[in-house]
């Protein structure tokens, strides 16, 4: 649609400046002026207008009046009308004018259409009446307001929809129904009411009390250009009776402790609570327990009949209960109708309280336990029980906690600390094992443990020294006694009987020893050699009697001295000492030969005695201090030797040496002397000499300085100083230096003398200005001798040197005479001539500073003088006017033009400025002209700006000049199209509307303010719409089916769209309301009415029931009248206007219990009426109104075995209607993922159950029948989950291990595992084997282990091991063992590790895993022993020593030679180190052992011997590889006197005897030995070079 404005269409207007105002009241900016010509010869008429209320000023202006004529102002019609006009006129004068008194008000003009009549009547003689109509514009100037600001109305729950609750009334001012027709609406918009377009409050749905007790909303009253006004509504809505009472929760859940008596501590979801559903009525209520599963426990509980509060009475004892829940039904029931109840069940969880204190199996525990057990070796199993829920639940410890145990939360004591359990320190343990529970009270229970440790072969004997010593004299004897050697053993029994042997040292016999005594005696004697000590190292060992047996060596040297004579080794001896040396000095050692220990000798000084001494040991030393200057240089002294029968004398021949002890000496010690600063580099400044009274090099003196800064240097030899570097006395004047002068002796001795060096000054610095150039600016009004600036210069010289005098040597542009003067001394610059800026603008001078020194230094500078001009010209603009145009969308702060403005004057304008008058533009010091930031521009408002701009050069007696800025405003399109009062609402009947027939709503032409396209204005609807579009002269037209009952109103959303570019557009909001047409039949809210009374309670009049049916049309089409349309009784009457069913009488003659069905129809006032029907039941009861749902019991209990198959029966719950007229249905409120239920109440599963993963389930099971409304019940289904035993199962089906046929009794084979699903004692397990010949099973940890293995040599062997429960169910699975043949000694290697032979024991297996990561071949260690190179000590000593790892390899059942696992041990020892420290940290050592080398008795190093022996092991005759390896050391060169230290290993070890007894042993036990007591797995021997193992 396209719309022109008023201004386009060319109709009158009288706004000269194009606005619109109508909404300025009042208006008082402008005049009507309509202007007529009055004609007083007739009557005449004129209409005017219409002109918009508030208007004030000229109406009409009447010419043509006649001189001498006169004119008034007279009614017209309307008397009251002038009280808003006057007339103007003075007599004599030709025209006359009609103003206002006061402004127009079309409000008060409602009796005459809103126009204003009034007559100018000529005064003649007839009175000719020039009648005037001037109509008045009704504008929206009138707020609606409503009657009351408060409507508040009571009203009945029970009032049907369409019930009109309260009619509001508001009024509006305004003349025209454009103006004053009045909307309402609700505000929050509500579900509950409506409001009409007459202002009545309307139920749109029932009220319910027990929902929402009151309601408050605001009605808003609106005009159609939005002015409004608000009431408030309260709604108090009042309860009727004719609910049930009901609990809050038809199921409570409670978790009581089994020792709670009283009231229960918390109910779940919430408190018990029930209450009249009649809130507003809300009758007391009486509560009381109905039935309690499992009956026996009725009389432990107690419901309080007013609060409902549940409460035990007598305590329970859940140990005692087969379930720990119990149901407890209540009922709660009307105090004025007995029969009017409701039902809810409580279901009681007794949780468990902690009254039982644990307890153990036994009393008091007595076992015994080997030594050095490792750690984690299991003592034995205490158990805990604890009837309280859970079992036990807490925590086990050993007090002490310093005892040498643990236990595990099975109850499992194992070993701790495997260090403690040496036998030899203690030999029994005794300690508690306690359990205490975690939860308060926390009970304890404790048992006493005694552990008896056994004993075990791990002690060496220990000799009381580790050297012994014998002598053997002249006098000897066959058998005499030479020395006793001892040792303890602390081990019992045989491991501590001790048998003593020679076993190296008595190659020739000589002597003998007790094996029980350790006594050694001279065998025979020993040929004495004259002159020397013979020595005989012998090497004791001492054994104990272990099966394994352990030993120790001692050493015992028998010396046997023969005659001897004392002498000297030389005749003369040298020595050199030096003098003044205190006493005691010494000068040499004297040697000589003597058996002091047969015959003590005495050295002895025989001459120079005063002056030297000898000792016994043979030290030549000084008695006194000896002078070189004062004394001989030279001694020869005479020494002698005598043990008192022989004797021997020798000569010392003993020199003095001088020593340093004079210092240097300086004469003068200080010295002053002065050097020129230019004196070249190594010029002489002094020389300083020094004397020194030594001789020789003590004399000997070179010369050093200190100080100086490096400016000076010294000779080291004449102490000649000269210059070093260049001297500048400006920077220092004087240098203190320090010679030293230092002798060449040892120690040196010195001396020092001080230097001063003065420097003194030549003219080595010109002077310096303080600026390299001076500038001044000067006007040049300035007068001769004005001081300009006065220059510096700087001379650092002294004197003459530094005087400085000033000059001028240039000036440019030059001049005669010279315009500047400068004063020599001073250095001030004075105006010598006038200066003139037309003439010169800038001076620039070239000034000299000079010194006095000779020659004369110089210095040039320049100055730079400035004359600065004067103001004198005045701004000169480019144009006298300035004419631009911009449109009004120009942005604050644009930029429009720039004013150009030139001054002859120094700097131009640039210090200019403008002076101007405007609000709406800014121009700054560029003369740029712009929009102010804050201003915008309106061609509307104004389309022309006219500035005067004044130019001024300067702030203070500035010259200015003048312009003229003509600013012409643009159109834009900055206006959105106006819209005019539309009618709200729009209304047109509802009806089945199309484009080809469409249906007229209202004609819309709206405005728009700007010029051209700018103001052509195009209306549309925001969006497409299938009911509603526009035709193109604004109409708004139906095209589609509308239908009030499915929406009484459309809001639609129209846009108008102007041409301009960018495009504006304005949105409102039309409303269309449809108008009823009686197209709706009456709906009834239910399709049946059910009503029960009792016939006690029947009389005449009493309200049964009230139907209800609801009509979507409104107006008469909506009212609805019921009747009985079959079925009628004479017992029952209809309100045929509010549908209310009564009773006709109070049934008297009715005896039991009857039923009457009836048809009701609603029918509207419609034209033509509709109608429909329902169906109407009345029971009449004799005896009871009880009806709805309910179990027959409230709470059941059912079990079902687990792992039953889905779809089995778990029990069936059944509940009743009551009557035969309704069904039953079944609904699970939880766990329905496990759970169903059928119609018959049947509960079945709908997954395998697993006791295993939860024991118990409560359902909540839900019974809903067909009555309308339905009435449900709920019934708690406890569900229990029977174990049963199911079979264990082995984690793999198949275990692979390897192992050599040499594995010693117990070696680990493989571990495995098997896991139970049950609980409890069903979920033990115990593992045993189908053949035990070769191999065995832990029974509890299902570790498998070697028994004997050599019969398996290079056989692979499948073993089946069972897995077997309490009840005998079982799981198999198979290990596959791989034995490796026979192994030879050349296959066995060694590596020593520096850890103790009891930590590398307890890490085989780690170090196992981790070798064969690096080698790649499967690992076996087959021995740990010590490698201390002495004699063992204690057990506890046994951490500082070393250990020996003996270990074969196996490539796929093939046993690698001991030289390719060597070499690659050591090709990877990185590698192998670097995992070996994974297992024992960062500290580890090790060494591969390569090769053995035997080496004979007579050597001069101690030998260890490796033996391998193959011993007879059964009867069977196999052979057993037993290999020894022995590491050999090498010995050291002791002292110069030949003593040599000798250590050697026992040569061999009988296995013979030790494996017999084992095998023994092994035939006369059990073949599943008790692991605890078993002889150790793994034998050390803490002798260097002993067995590794024992296989």
């Amino acid at each position: 649609m396209r719309c022109t404005s008023a201004r386009d269409r060319g109709d009158f207007s009288r706004n000269k400046e194009g606005r619109d105002e109508s909404a300025v009241r009042p208006r008082r900016g402008r005049n009507i002026n309509y202007t007529t010509v009055i004609d007083c010869t007739t009557d005449s008429s004129k209409e005017f207008g219409p002109e918009d209320e508030g208007y004030a000023g000229e109406v009409e202006v009447v010419t043509g009046i006649a001189a001498g004529s006169g004119v008034k102002l007279v009614p017209y019609i309307f008397d009251k009308h002038l009280e808003y006009l006057e007339l103007s006129f003075t007599l004599g004068d030709t025209s006359a004018t009609v103003r206002t008194k006061k402004p127009l008000d079309a409000d008060t003009l409602t009796d005459s259409g809103g126009s204003l009549f009034y007559s100018i009547m000529c005064d003649g003689v007839i009175k000719y009446n020039n009648t005037r109509r001037l109509r008045i514009n009704d504008i929206n100037d009138n707020s609606p307001i409503f009657e009351e600001k408060l409507y508040s109305q009571n009203v009945s729950e029970s009032e049907p929809v369409g019930f009109e609750v309260v009619r509001v009334t508001a009024t509006d001012a305004d003349s025209t129904a454009a103006n004053n027709a009045i909307t309402y609406s609700l505000e929050p918009a509500s579900e509950v009411f409506e409001v009409t377009s007459a202002g009545a409050v309307r139920l749109k749905k029932r009220l319910n009390y027990n929902s929402v007790q009151q309601y408050n909303f605001i009605v808003r009253a609106s005009d159609p250009l939005g002015s409004n006004d608000t009431a408030t509504v309260v709604i108090n809505v009042e309860d009727f009776d004719n609910l049930y009472p009901y609990f809050s929760h038809s199921l409570y859940q409670a978790f009581i402790p089994e020792n709670q008596d009283g009231p229960f501590p918390t109910i779940e979801p919430e408190a018990i609570k029930a209450q009249d559903g009649d809130t507003g009525i809300n009758v007391a209520l009486i509560y009381s327990i109905s039935e309690v599963s499992p009956a026996e426990y009725q009389s432990n509980f107690h419901i309080d009949s007013s609060s409902g509060v549940l409460s035990v009475q007598t305590p329970i004892d859940r140990e005692e209960m087969s379930s720990s829940v119990i149901s407890v039904s209540i009922k709660a029931a009307q105090t004025d109708d007995s029969l009017k109840t409701a039902n809810a069940v409580v279901s009681v969880t007794i949780e468990d309280v902690n009254d039982n204190a644990p307890k153990f199996d036994r009393s008091s525990y007595s076992v015994s336990l080997l030594e050095n057990s490792p750690v984690d070796a299991v003592v034995f199993k205490a158990v805990v029980t604890d009837l309280d829920q859970g079992g036990f639940v807490g925590t086990l410890r050993i007090l002490p906690e310093s005892a040498p145990f643990s236990i595990g939360s099975d109850g499992t004591v194992r070993v701790k600390d495997s260090t403690a359990l040496d036998r030899e320190t203690t030999t029994s343990f005794t300690f508690q094992v306690e359990a205490a529970e975690t939860n308060p009270p926390n009970n304890v229970a404790t048992a006493e443990v005694s552990v008896t440790l056994l004993d075990e072969n791990d002690n060496s004997p220990v000799f009381t020294s580790n050297k012994y010593e014998g002598k053997v004299f002249a006098n000897q004897t066959v058998g005499m006694l030479l020395v006793q050697v001892e040792a303890a053993d602390v081990d019992d029994g045989a491991n501590g009987q001790i048998m003593y042997s020679i076993d190296f040292g008595n190659s020739d016999g000589y002597f003998s020893i007790e094996d029980k005594t350790g006594k050694i005696t001279l065998a025979k004697e020993i040929p004495l050699v004259e002159n020397r000590i013979l020595e005989f190292p012998l090497y004791i060992t001492a054994s104990d009697g272990g099966t394994i047996s352990r030993s120790t060596t001692a050493q015992v040297i028998i010396r046997a001295p023969g005659n001897s004579k004392p002498q000297f080794l030389q005749r003369v001896y040298h020595g050199n000492v030096a003098e003044e040396q205190d006493p005691q000095v010494l000068i040499l050692k004297v040697n000589f030969l003597a058996m002091a220990e047969e015959k003590p000798v005495i050295p002895r000084v025989d001459t120079h005695s005063d002056k030297f001494s000898i000792s016994s040991t043979g030290e030549f030393t000084t008695k006194v201090k000896l002078d070189y200057d004062e004394g001989p240089h030279n001694y020869s002294v005479t020494i002698s030797i005598s043990d008192g029968v022989d004797s021997d004398s020798a000569v010392v021949e003993v020199q003095v040496t001088d020593v340093n002890d004079n210092s240097p000496v300086f004469a003068p010690s200080s010295v002053t002397t002065s050097v020129p600063e230019d004196s070249e580099v190594g010029s002489n400044v002094t020389v300083v000499p020094a004397t020194d009274k030594d001789s020789s090099f003590n004399k000997e003196i070179r010369y050093s300085l200190r100080g100086g800064e490096g400016r000076f240097d010294i000779d080291p030899v004449s102490g000649m100083v000269s210059v070093a570097a260049a001297l500048d006395r400006e920077t220092k004047a004087e240098y203190n230096l320090l010679v030293v002068a230092e002798d060449q002796g040892r120690p040196a001795r010195s001396a020092t003398a001080s230097l001063l060096v003065q420097v003194s000054d030549i003219n080595d610095n010109i002077p310096e200005f303080s600026a390299a150039e001076y500038q001044v600016e000067v006007l040049e009004t300035e007068s001769v001798g004005k001081s300009l600036l006065t220059l510096s210069a700087v001379d650092p010289d002294e004197g003459a040197n530094g005087r400085v005098s000033y000059s001028i040597l240039q000036q440019s542009p030059s001049s005669d005479p010279a315009v500047f003067e400068l004063d020599s001394s001073s250095g001030t610059l004075q105006l010598a001539q006038p200066l003139d800026y037309s003439e010169v603008k800038m001076y620039s001078l070239m000034v000299q500073a000079s010194d006095a020194g000779t020659p004369s230094l110089v210095r040039n500078g320049s100055v730079v003088v400035k004359v600065k001009d004067v103001n004198n010209n005045p701004p000169v603009f480019s144009k006298e006017k300035y004419d631009v145009a911009v449109f009004e969308n120009l942005a604050s702060g644009a930029s429009i033009l720039t004013l150009e403005v030139t001054d002859r004057d120094e700097g131009g304008f640039s210090n200019g400025d403008f002076v101007y008058t405007s609000d709406t533009f800014d121009i700054n010091k560029q003369g740029v002209v712009t929009l102010k930031n804050d201003v915008t521009l309106d061609r509307e408002t104004k389309d022309n700006y006219i500035l005067e701009v004044v130019a001024v050069d300067q702030a203070t007696d500035g010259l200015r000049a003048t312009a003229q800025l003509n600013i012409t405003v643009l159109d834009y399109n900055d206006n959105a199209p106006q819209f005019p009062p539309i009618a709200e609402p729009l209304q047109i009947p509802e009806g089945n509307y199309t484009e080809e027939n469409p249906g007229d709503i209202v004609t819309i032409v709206p405005t728009d303010a700007d010029l051209g396209p700018n103001g052509e204005v195009t209306l549309s609807l925001s969006s497409p719409h299938p009911l509603f579009r526009f035709r193109e002269d604004g109409t708004l037209l139906a095209v589609g089916a509308l239908d009030r009952e499915s929406r009484e109103t459309h809001e639609l959303l129209v846009k108008a769209s102007d041409n301009g570019t960018p495009q504006r557009e304005s949105f409102t909001t039309i409303r269309v309301s449809l108008t009823d047409v009686n197209d709706n039949k009456p709906e009834f809210s239910s399709s049946s009415y059910v009503s029960s009374i009792l016939l006690k309670d029947a009389e005449k009049g009493k309200l049964l029931l009230t139907l209800e049916a609801t009509d979507k049309d409104a107006g008469d089409n909506s009212l609805i009248t019921y009747s009985f349309s079959s079925g009628s009784s004479p017992y029952l009457a209809l309100d045929s206007t509010t549908g209310a069913v009564t009773l006709t009488s109070d049934l008297a003659d009715i005896k039991e219990d009857t039923t009457l069905v009836l048809t009701a129809t609603a029918e509207d006032h419609g034209e033509p009426p509709l109608s429909s029907t329902a169906r109407v039941v009345v029971n009449l009861r004799v005896v009871s109104l009880v009806e709805g749902v309910a179990f027959g019991s409230s709470s059941y209990n059912f079990s079902i075995p687990e792992h039953r198959t889905v779809g089995t029966t778990v029990g069936t719950v059944f509940a009743s209607s009551g009557s035969d007229l309704y069904d039953v249905s079944y609904t699970l409120k939880k766990h329905s993922d496990l759970f169903s239920i059928d119609a018959s109440g049947a509960i079945k599963t709908k997954a395998e159950l697993d006791k295993e993963e939860k024991e118990w389930y409560v359902l909540d099971v839900e019974a809903v029948d067909t009555r309308t409304p339905p009435t449900t019940a709920v019934a708690t289904v406890t569900v229990q989950v029977e174990d049963l035993n199911e079979p264990p199962q082995f984690s793999k089906p198949l275990y692979q291990a390897s192992i050599v046929s040499i594995a010693v009794y117990k070696t680990p084979v493989v571990t495995v595992k098997a896991s139970d699903p049950d609980v409890g004692d069903q979920g033990r397990l115990v593992y045993n084997l189908e053949d035990d010949t070769y191999f065995d099973v832990d029974p509890s940890t299902g570790l498998v282990f070697v028994v004997s293995a050599v019969e398996l040599a290079g056989q692979k062997v499948e073993l089946k091991v069972h897995a077997d429960d309490l009840q005998g169910l079982r799981a198999t699975t198979s290990v596959e063992v791989t034995v490796g043949g026979s192994v030879s000694s050349s296959d066995v290697v060694v590596i020593r590790l520096n850890q103790p032979a009891n930590t590398v024991e307890n890490q085989i297996p780690d170090m196992e895993s981790s070798l064969v990561k690096v080698l790649g071949w499967n690992v076996n260690v087959v021995g740990v022993s010590n490698d201390n190179g002495g004699a063992s000590e204690s057990r506890i000593q046994r951490a500082a020593v070393k250990s020996l790892v003996s270990l074969i390899c196996l490539d796929g059942g093939t046993v690698v030679s001991g030289e390719e696992v060597t070499t690659k041990l050591q090709s990877q020892s990185e590698a192998v180190r670097a995992e070996l420290v994974k297992v024992f940290g960062d500290s580890l050592q090790f060494e591969v052992k390569l090769e053995v080398e035997p080496q004979s008795p007579a050597s001069s190093q101690a030998v260890v011997i490796a033996l391998g022996v193959l011993l007879a092991l059964s009867m069977m005759g196999l052979m057993v590889a037993v290999v020894f390896v022995v590491r050999f050391k090498k010995t050291k060169d002791l002292q110069e006197d030949s003593e040599q230290s000798f250590d050697m290993s026992r040569e061999g070890f009988d296995n013979k005897a030790w494996m017999d007894s084992e095998l023994k042993k092994r035939n006369s036990q059990d073949k599943k030995p008790d692991f605890n007591n078993s002889v150790r797995s793994r034998q050390t021997d803490d002798d260097d070079g002993g067995p590794i193992s024992a296989l």
